[in-house]
């Protein structure tokens, strides 16, 4: 049974975590790490939640960052943007190949390596759909610790190692405060319409169930809106740094409920299909990428099997392209969500069938 904290201890914990987000990401912005406000947040946050501080962010907060951080990506959308819809169906089929590949092959390794049922291997295998996957595990006598720490050090580790990976080998772009630093906002109007419309679709994709409403229901709105040149409008620059280092902060929070040493009894479950799945990922890319126009950067995080929100955090930290990231990243998960969902009651129906129950994994 969930816990109802009182008001102030909310907002004192809202506080820390904000607070500590806020020092790791202007830190490593400082230093010059690609994406160092989100990577920074992430980590002191994760730190901090690993080591037993009670961080939270609550949801009506995180869905006010969520929209926030729509806006600044669709914000930057233009018509010559748009133009490029034509190469996506094309590297969308790779990517529907590679993430049959991800989870055949994780699943494989989670079953054979390390022991899992066939149910909890299916659901640590999964390459995104994070929510549905946690609440599958929840419902259906799957190791919820296990498919936690798995899918919770992915997400981790594919924020912070993609930054990284893109400066080592030269693929990083200026800090996002540079380039939104230098846009002009646009007339007071333009920022009204822009807020005002995308914060409407973004309620609407949230009403009707959208996976990711929040986010990609006000991208859409002010991509529409700048994408086809009706206005011109962005959000200040500091506001978006800011929601990016507080949605940073969200990731790393949810450590909270992991205990260090149920992390390290599951770390290498954690790292070998992590490893597994990113090699793939970075196989099928290549491939993509010597048959579609479109950027090294842009295809390395499109077919990061990574948590949505976190994903399109990156392509604004690191100036990405957002339509095209975002396009791979909405078909990556309806094919997850279908695909693991079909399976995984496919599995539980078999084991039903061999014993009164499925026990969980141990």
């Amino acid at each position: 049974m969930k816990r109802f904290l009182p008001r102030r201890e909310v907002v004192l914990r809202t506080a820390e975590t904000l607070a500590i987000g806020a020092v790791g990401g202007t830190a490593l912005q400082m230093a010059g790490f690609p994406a160092g406000l989100v990577a920074g947040s992430i980590v002191t946050t994760a730190t901090a939640a690993l080591m037993g501080r009670p961080l939270l962010v609550p949801g009506g907060l995180t869905r006010v960052l969520l929209v926030v951080v729509g806006i600044a990506l669709g914000a930057v959308v233009s018509p010559a943007t748009l133009g490029g819809f034509a190469r996506y169906p094309l590297s969308i089929a790779i990517l529907s190949v590679a993430i049959v590949c991800m989870t055949a092959a994780t699943f494989t390794y989670l079953r054979i390596v390390h022991g899992w049922n066939p149910l909890s291997a299916l659901l640590g295998a999964s390459p995104g759909a994070l929510a549905q996957v946690m609440a599958m595990s929840a419902e259906s006598g799957a190791d919820v610790r296990g498919v936690t720490v798995v899918q919770t050090l992915r997400v981790m580790m594919l924020a912070l190692g993609i930054p990284a990976g893109m400066a080592l080998v030269g693929l990083s772009q200026a800090p996002a405060a540079a380039g939104l630093a230098g846009a002009s906002m646009g007339n007071p109007l333009d920022v009204a319409i822009l807020v005002a419309v995308s914060v409407a679709c973004a309620y609407v994709f949230y009403r009707i169930g959208f996976s990711g409403g929040w986010l990609f229901g006000a991208m859409i709105g002010a991509a529409v809106l700048n994408g086809s040149g009706v206005i011109e409008a962005h959000l200040p620059w500091w506001l978006a740094d800011a929601a990016m280092v507080a949605l940073g902060s969200v990731t790393g929070s949810r450590f909270a409920d992991i205990d260090v040493r149920l992390l390290l009894s599951y770390l290498l479950a954690a790292l070998g299909s992590f490893t597994l799945a990113l090699t793939i990922a970075s196989l099928f890319a290549l491939v993509a990428a010597s048959v579609v126009p479109a950027g090294p950067a842009d295809l390395a995080v499109a077919f990061s099997p990574g948590a949505q929100d976190t994903m399109m955090l990156l392509a604004l930290a690191l100036q990405l392209d957002p339509v095209f990231i975002g396009a791979h990243h909405l078909a990556r998960y309806v094919m997850v969500s279908f695909s693991v969902s079909l399976l995984a009651h496919a599995v539980i129906r078999r084991a039903k069938g061999k014993s009164p129950c499925l026990p969980p994994q141990e």
